[in-house]
């Protein structure tokens, strides 16, 4: 039995990301996805406060507490994509919510995902407090932990713009940011597959198989087959692109060539698939490229600077191929900036994973280096030596781009009054640099602000593109598949920019003197610890000392400064040593060694102290070397420790080198921007539209199928289009957030043992990766086993016959014919190339027919002459109708038929 649950990213929802889900198959918890949300949405119109922030409540705590109860659960974790929206919060999850079930991807979604979420959590803390790691982890980046003033700034500046520093402030509870030495960790820990690589998992998920398939949309992007013996096949199919792009292939669940769906993926059991825009219509990609282009160079030329927000590893690919492209073409001078922490790390591993790319971009480029010339090709290759040996040299090289690491360096480089186009992240602006640029970008008239994506709801990118859809005309709004025009941006807009600052004057000095004064207190605290420790164990000694025998030990101290014992019992305390010396020998006169013992404050004697002299040589006459001896037993120790140990003091050591941040507090600053720039989007998300997805997934034809990851209209358009398909089922559902879906019953299974004499007699035939088998037997019981055990019907009972009716002449007694069933559906693709094999010709020439066998033509009246020809026609699901005369090709037709099926008969 199946059971679905969204997490988030449900149908019928207002908020289609993140994406994450829980698929139980039997007793085997899935993980589809793993996405983060905004964690820096926009302030309603009413909070324009910071007080009035605080209580404020957040949309994805329903979803963080949900995924924080299930983690511990979890037995698999699959990814789909590299994005924020599908793994942005798994590492935070896989550090602190227990989430260490073995987590599948494809190598470029493990490498994309590792550095959109390290973009996208260090440009967060270096703008608000969201904490450190948890006490008992030693993770890094705790910025806002030791580092970060505690201090409130109470009243309101005189200007426009108003500050508060409040590290503490509410409104950074329930921020689940990780730390990056989280984020390595879990990312390191992902097995990372090849497309169409069936994985064969173990321990709590044997028995099921998971194969990654290309979905297109980004880098290493997969749709997940998943393959159970009870409950079938499985698809995960979110967020596809059947188009070609310049740097990617469309999806691999379409293929032209094939005419269809490729054959793997068709049919499944249960396909789980997404609706976003199903009720969309995109323009034409050509129309796309032109409007982005042309708005680019007229703005630039103009002496007027573009602002791109984009995402930090992902769909920014597909702009910048683009963008480089079209800079050779026309030999435009205008810097192209990239403002990002890991832009030059995103195409460091993209370059290393040119297998992953398709589309156009690497014939393109290899071509124009080829192009060039040996000359220059050698000497480029002994300039860059180890990067020029690898295939990727000579794509993605972007010779026009510039990285950035923030707004602060660009400004350096660049004025404000140069041309540039800038792509910034995020593609939100909700922070980090594509926020702190829109400040002072758009209140220069000329400015274009260039939007390639709608943002998510509730972010300033969101509320950029709902201003610019509200200024279209009806017809030209974007989902009608037309592009829209740019629109001037008017009024004012209120932002708050979050920033870091180092203390300084007064506020360090406080800041130190505090830190002074705690340190001071853990070393006294730290202190007063050691030192009731020693007294304990003192305290354990003495203990241990006078639970001897009293007798025993006045007998050894009499003997020892032969005089008479007091009868007073020495004071147990650990203070007392002298008072206690002076009751053991009362009323004696101390010689040498009672003087001896007198001077020691920390030790009793039950003899005299006697010094034994140390050989220095062994009975052999050698010299012992006590410090090897301690040398190779620490050497031994050392090696004995386990790995966990040595990687926690490697740690250590490098926390120790680690240079230290400067303290530094958080302000809250609010702005008031005049909007004087134009606004302007072209859809570049590179996602199916309505048409595609509408054609697809009757061609893909599931029994069952889950709608996610869409609006209410979205969801309702796909809805109605497959009713009105005959041959598309009617299983469709699409359950809300938190909602629980059960697909398929309990069945009750037994145990049952097979026979040898059984398993000889059966025919096996094989399907697929199985060995099918017809077996008629009866069951019997086994005295020395509880499982029983099935024997051949013909072991057990005669076959009964009926006898022969009296007075007819030549009857015979009735036997039953054998019986046959043939497994699996018939492929007309798949027998015209099977049948092209064994030197048969066949051709596709109608919906459903196939022609095999030579057919001639007559001259000029250009009728066909079928000859020997046999037609294959699928009447109906499972119906097959083989049309033709008896001859050669008709067996060897009839043959491959029989060839492509599993043939389970039962006699």
């Amino acid at each position: 039995m199946l059971t679905f649950t969204p997490l988030s990213g449900a149908a019928r929802s207002s908020r289609t990301t993140p994406l994450a889900y829980v698929l139980q198959v039997d007793d085997v918890t899935i993980l589809l996805d793993c996405g983060a949300p905004d964690w820096c949405p926009e302030p309603s119109s009413s909070a324009l406060k910071t007080d009035d922030l605080d209580s404020q409540s957040t949309h994805w705590e329903k979803y963080c507490q949900t995924l924080q109860e299930v983690a511990p659960k979890v037995d698999l974790v699959l990814l789909s994509h590299g994005d924020l929206a599908h793994s942005g919060l798994y590492p935070y999850a896989y550090a602190r919510w227990g989430l260490k079930a073995p987590a599948y991807s494809t190598l470029p979604v493990q490498a994309m995902g590792r550095i959109a979420v390290s973009e996208e959590i260090e440009s967060i803390r270096d703008e608000e407090d969201v904490g450190g790691p948890p006490p008992d982890t030693d993770g890094e980046g705790d910025e806002g932990g030791d580092n970060a003033m505690d201090v409130r700034e109470d009243g309101q500046p005189e200007g426009e713009q108003r500050t508060s520093a409040s590290p503490e402030s509410k409104q950074n509870k329930g921020k689940y940011v990780a730390t990056p030495q989280e984020v390595h960790d879990a990312f390191d820990t992902i097995n990372t597959l090849r497309y169409s690589q069936p994985t064969h998992l173990q321990g709590r998920c044997q028995g099921l198989t998971i194969t990654p398939f290309n979905a297109g949309h980004t880098l290493g992007g997969t749709i997940w087959k998943i393959r159970s013996p009870s409950a079938g096949t499985i698809l995960y199919a979110v967020d596809m692109n059947h188009m070609r792009e310049r740097h990617l292939d469309g999806t691999v669940l379409m293929r032209q060539a094939a005419g269809g769906v490729f054959e793997p993926l068709a049919r499944p059991d249960l396909l789980i698939t997404d609706a976003l825009r199903a009720d969309f219509i995109s323009s034409r990609r050509k129309d796309r490229d032109a409007a982005l282009i042309d708005t680019i160079t007229t703005t630039l030329s103009s002496r007027s600077s573009v602002l791109l927000p984009c995402d930090a590893s992902t769909r920014v690919l597909e702009l910048l191929v683009l963008l480089d492209q079209h800079w050779s073409f026309a030999r435009l001078k205008f810097p192209i900036c990239l403002l990002s922490r890991t832009g030059r790390e995103m195409l460091t591993f993209v370059r290393s994973m040119m297998e992953w790319l398709g589309g156009t971009v690497s014939k393109e480029d290899v071509g124009d280096e080829q192009h060039q010339g040996g000359k220059n090709r050698g000497k480029r290759k002994r300039d860059d030596e180890g990067d020029d040996d690898a295939i990727g040299a000579f794509a993605l090289r972007f010779k026009h781009l510039e990285f950035f690491a923030n707004p602060q360096a660009l400004t350096q480089t660049y004025s404000s009054k140069d041309p540039k186009l800038i792509l910034a992240v995020p593609a939100s602006l909700s922070h980090g640099p594509s926020r702190v640029l829109f400040a002072d970008f758009a209140s220069v008239p000329g400015n274009v602000i260039l939007l390639t994506s709608r943002g998510e709801e509730g972010t300033l990118g969101g509320a950029l593109f709902d201003r610019w859809n509200d200024a279209q005309r009806p017809e030209d709004k974007w989902d009608n598949g037309k592009l829209g025009r740019n629109v001037m941006m008017e009024g004012a807009m209120r932002l708050c920019l979050n920033t870091k600052v180092p203390l300084q004057g007064s506020e360090l000095d406080e800041f130190l003197a505090k830190e002074r004064a705690e340190r001071e207190k853990q070393a006294a605290q730290q202190v007063a610890l050691a030192r009731t420790q020693q007294m304990l164990e003192a305290d354990e000694d003495e203990e241990e000392s006078d639970s001897d025998s009293d007798s025993e030990d006045e007998e050894d101290v009499e003997r020892v400064l032969g005089g008479e014992i007091s009868s007073e019992r020495p004071s147990k305390k650990r203070g007392d040593d002298d008072g206690d010396a002076m009751d053991w020998i009362k009323g004696m006169e101390p010689d040498e060694g009672a003087k001896q013992l007198l001077g020691k404050e920390s030790q009793r004697f039950r003899m005299f102290p006697y010094i034994e002299k140390k050989r220095r040589v062994d009975e052999y006459g050698e010299v012992v070397d006590v410090g090897m001896w301690l040398r190779k037993g620490k050497i031994m120790e050392e090696e004995a420790e386990s790995d966990e140990v040595k990687e926690r003091r490697r740690k250590e050591e490098e926390a120790k080198k680690a240079v230290r941040e400067p303290p530094s507090k958080y302000i809250y600053n609010y702005v008031e921007v005049q909007l004087a720039c134009r606004l302007l989007f072209v859809d570049m998300d590179g996602l199916n539209d309505g048409r595609a997805t509408k054609t697809i997934i009757p061609q893909v034809n599931p029994r069952k199928m889950i709608l996610v990851h869409a609006t209410a209209s979205a969801t309702d358009a796909l809805i109605e289009s497959c009713s009105n398909i005959r041959a598309m089922t009617k299983d469709i559902l699409a359950p809300a957030q938190g909602d629980t879906v059960q697909i398929g019953q309990h069945t009750n299974s037994f145990s049952i043992s097979l026979s040898d004499e059984l398993i000889a007699s059966v025919k096996m035939s094989r399907f697929e990766d199985n060995e099918v088998g017809y077996v008629t037997g009866c069951i019997m019981g086994n005295a020395s086993s509880v499982i029983p055990t099935l024997e051949p019907a013909t072991l057990v009972a005669p076959t009964l016959t009926s006898a022969p009716k009296p007075g007819v002449l030549g009857a015979r007694p009735l036997q039953r014919l054998p019986r046959s069933t043939m497994i699996g559906e018939l492929k007309l693709t798949a027998l015209k190339t099977r049948l092209a094999a064994v030197g048969v010709h066949a051709e596709l020439v109608g919906e459903g027919v196939l022609i095999c066998g030579a057919a001639v033509k007559h001259g000029s009246s250009g009728l066909e002459d079928l000859g020997e020809s046999v037609a294959v026609r699928k009447s109906a699901r499972g119906h097959v109708e083989l049309e033709g005369t008896v001859s050669e090709v008709y067996y060897k037709v009839r043959k491959e038929i029989y060839g492509l099926h599993a043939l389970v008969a039962a006699g």
